[in-house]
């Protein structure tokens, strides 16, 4: 599996050991001598070999070195294959065990990337293909001390973390109503006298001390070794692995008081007189409170997943499908692509298809955001989990399973709740050490009480050093960011915006200038032929056929508008050409067709004089002029208008409104260019762009004024997306531009846009307000269980007060997450036009 020599074998400690790679894209033995020359660069490879059939490396070097190998070939332009492999963890309690899992994984050669994730108990890695195994990373986290399994990957990661958490749910409350009756009595025995001072005295005449001892004995015994025992198991074993978690800290607290009252009730002679005092009550009510905690996180961990719950709604489970003329319920994993589908009206559609037969209005508002119902009919696309209106349809299933376009976005959905934010480095760091140092302070505590300390001494530094102990949450450090990540993007799901990368989130609260494209962006992309104009000797009909002719194969929205314009029985066009930022070319019954802008013309020496006035007047007008030449010379001057969408110029009002400087990049010319721009009050117009200067333009504004954003939608748009430091395309472009794009608008109304920003901003807002919380906390209630105030007439903090506050400051992280679940977008008064894309599912 790994190719590498068996660990049984004898091999001296100089001998590099030999690592197997698979590479990507290598196409020729030029690829191939490249990245053998890269490998063999590296420092330690004694030797590296390609092999350009197989796609493989061997090289001779020590396994250690497979980041840089791996960093080596990436530079080269020939990625090593990886893998991606989720894991469901269960036992992560606090963000402790989040470091201790993340370290264990990537200490294992092969593994590039991981991030575990507290909140929806998952750990997702990126290792070389074929030098690790899903097998041997579960394992790894087993040998941490934790359950772990490799996801389905037919099943949705959050219909197995929904059943895995409603079940902890349930064991938990279960647990909080076992350990709450045993122990009820134990508190009532115990504190009840100092409330009620006459139930003290009928208690010690009617039972006695000593009696009352062994009462509370029992009763304790059976809490800490029944619901309790998980804290022991996990938090002891996690002691003598020298990585102590919480559970370490709830074990080492209750075990000190309980132990301590164990002595003073069999062997009070041991202590020093007037010191023989037992806590039995507070080892039980510790217990009993951070279990309460625990059952009230898990439930709120359940409600921050809520948004992919009302996704995995959408998806029907079984469909009517047509065999042999007869309509048979089958169920959606035993649907094939090729497959005839009925859907009757109302129903949901279940697959991605084409329709076939029938006409109908569809509910995309999942998909699109648009409240109002799509017309369909034969050859339209239709999308599962989109609702059918009235009329009776018959669709050819073309995607099935996680290829559906709502499968693929809850897949997205996930992945971004999984990431790992930058804010997230810092708190990593600091976790990593905080329960040893708890650990640390408990024991001083202790120690300075014991030696310094008022009379009775011995118990004062027992309850502190337990207060200590108990009160420390590393809980809430660990949930502060995961848990708003997940609500977050949840939220903007329901918007109809998708962040295919986690930091996209934390990126855009940075943006100050956000630069969109024109057509299909701050346009409609359904542009019109307005005007054509021909030169002298040229007829207008033949014109725009040749012309059209040239069109037809393009799938931009300009080349649609003149096809549209020339009407059916076009010639056909031969040696079609496109030329990116210019234009296109073709040969048409003869003819040779030139079509683009005036720098096309320019860059083939056709004179544009005869036109350019009528071009320059139609920009000034907002149109888009392009010239057409047959056989080098010029024959017309067309005028292509595209229309502004409706919620442009609000969307850029709220994004001005929010401190955000607006810039449009676009190829076309500059008066048109700059005739939009004053329609929608753009601050910055860039015009006559070609694909690769959008990439240099874009670095002109983020040096004016820093971090930027860009909208875009089509291919040439996608190394600009991918250049930005946050891109955001629109879901209606093209495929490589949604690819190349940190964030994606499910609908193309740009309140897209400010939903995203503004969300971006809210999340981590909350983000900080939970780690101030998480950190403040434990800053100010650790020092104050540890009796900093008693010496100055201070409280000493009970041990039962710090459980209830430490099961209580998780909630709080988690209740404060919760509250994205009620963001509402600025800009537009409703959100009737970016309705939720999941309304279809409440």
């Amino acid at each position: 599996m790994r190719g590498r020599k068996n660990d049984s074998e004898s091999v001296p400690m100089s001998s590099p050991l030999p690592i197997s790679l698979q590479i990507t894209g290598l196409n020729c033995a030029g690829c191939a001598g490249r990245a053998e020359r890269a490998l063999a660069a590296v420092d330690g490879v004694a030797e590296a070999r390609v092999n350009l059939a197989t796609a493989t490396a061997q090289v001779e070097g020590a396994e250690h070195l497979m980041p840089e190998l791996v960093a080596a070939l990436n530079t080269a332009g020939y990625p090593a294959a990886t893998e991606e492999v989720v894991l469901q963890i269960t036992g992560m309690n606090c963000a402790s065990c989040v470091g201790r899992i993340e370290r264990a994984l990537s200490a294992e050669p092969g593994v590039t990337s991981v991030s575990v994730n507290l909140a929806d108990e998952t750990a997702r890695l990126t290792h070389v293909a074929g030098f690790t195994s899903a097998a041997e990373l579960v394992r790894i986290v087993e040998g941490a001390g934790y359950q772990a399994g490799v996801a389905q990957a037919d099943t949705s990661a959050t219909d197995t973390r929904e059943d895995r958490q409603a079940a902890e749910s349930a064991r938990l409350l279960r647990q909080v109503i076992w350990a709450a009756a045993l122990t009820l009595p134990v508190f009532v025995v115990e504190m009840g006298g100092h409330v009620f001072p006459p139930l003290h005295h009928w208690l010690m005449r009617t039972f006695g001390m000593q009696p009352l001892y062994l009462f509370q004995f029992l009763l304790t015994t059976a809490v800490l070794l029944g619901p309790g025992r998980m804290f022991y198991t996990r938090g002891f074993r996690s002691l003598f692995r020298g990585a102590p978690d919480m559970n370490a800290l709830v074990a080492m607290g209750t075990s000190a008081a309980y132990g301590f009252s164990v002595l003073s009730t069999f062997g009070p002679g041991v202590l020093p007189f007037g010191t023989a005092n037992v806590y039995y009550e507070a080892a039980a009510v510790i217990v009993v409170l951070i279990l309460a905690g625990r059952w009230m996180e898990a439930r709120a961990k359940g409600r921050t997943g809520a948004a992919i719950r009302k996704l995995v709604g959408l998806q029907s489970r079984e469909a009517m499908v047509l065999r042999n003329g007869e309509a048979i319920a089958l169920a959606i994993d035993e649907i094939r692509v090729g497959d005839l589908v009925r859907v009757r009206p109302g129903e949901r559609i279940a697959v991605d298809a084409t329709v076939e037969r029938g006409s109908s209005f569809v509910d995309e508002s999942m998909i699109t955001g648009e409240p109002v119902p799509t017309s369909k009919d034969t050859g339209s696309s239709v999308t599962g989990g989109t609702v059918n209106g009235n009329g009776s349809l018959e669709i050819r299933v073309s995607r099935i399973g996680k290829d559906t376009a709502l499968a693929q976005i809850i897949t997205l959905i996930e992945q971004a709740q999984g990431a790992k934010l930058p804010v997230q480095t810092l708190v990593d760091r600091i976790t990593m050490w905080f329960v040893p140092a708890v650990i640390g302070i408990a024991a001083l505590t202790v120690l300075v009480w014991a030696m310094f300390g008022p009379a009775p001494a011995l118990p004062l530094a027992l309850v502190a050093g337990v207060s200590v102990l108990i009160i420390a949450c590393p809980c809430a450090m660990g949930l502060a960011t995961p848990t708003s990540i997940m609500v977050g993007t949840g939220r903007g799901a329901e918007l109809g915006v998708l962040f295919r990368k986690g930091d996209a989130l934390q990126g855009l609260q940075d943006v100050r200038v956000l630069a969109f494209d024109k057509t299909g962006t701050l346009t409609q992309g359904k542009p019109e032929l307005t005007a054509l104009e021909v030169a002298a000797g040229f007829d207008r009909a033949a014109v725009l056929r040749l012309a059209a002719a040239a069109e037809t194969g393009s799938e931009h929205p300009i080349a649609r508008a003149i096809v549209d314009a020339a009407g059916a029985d076009l010639p056909q066009a031969e040696q079609v050409k496109a030329i990116p930022g210019y234009g296109i070319s073709a040969l048409v019954d003869g003819v040779q067709v030139l079509i683009g802008a005036d720098r096309l013309m320019a860059r083939d020496g056709i004179d544009i004089t005869p036109l350019a006035g009528r071009a320059d007047a139609l920009a000034g007008l907002g149109a888009t002029p392009f010239y057409v030449a047959l056989d080098g010379k010029l024959a017309a001057v067309i005028g292509v208008s595209d229309p502004i969408k409706p919620g442009a110029a609000p969307a850029i009002k709220a994004l001005q409104h929010m401190g955000i400087a607006v810039a449009m990049l676009t190829g076309d010319n500059t008066r048109t260019a700059k005739a939009i721009a004053a329609q929608l009050g753009i601050d910055e117009v860039h015009a006559e762009l070609l694909p690769a200067d959008k990439v240099t333009t874009l670095e002109q504004l983020r040096t004016s004024y820093g971090p930027l954003a860009f909208v875009g939608d089509g291919i040439n748009d996608a190394p600009a997306l991918a250049a930005a430091d946050v891109g955001l395309a629109i879901g209606t472009g093209t495929d490589v531009a949604i690819e190349a794009a940190d964030v994606v608008l499910i609908s193309g109304d740009l309140q897209g846009v400010v939903n995203a920003v503004d969300l971006s901003r809210q999340t981590l807002r909350n983000i900080r307000q939970n780690l101030f919380w998480a950190f403040g906390y434990n800053v100010m209630l650790v020092p104050v269980a540890a009796g900093v105030l008693y010496p100055f007439g201070g409280p000493m903090l009970s041990p039962m007060l710090g459980a209830g506050a430490m099961a209580l400051s998780s909630v709080f992280v988690l209740s404060n997450a919760l509250r994205l679940r009620r963001f509402r977008p600025v800009g537009r008064a409703s959100e009737q036009a970016t309705q939720p894309a999941l309304a279809a599912a409440e």
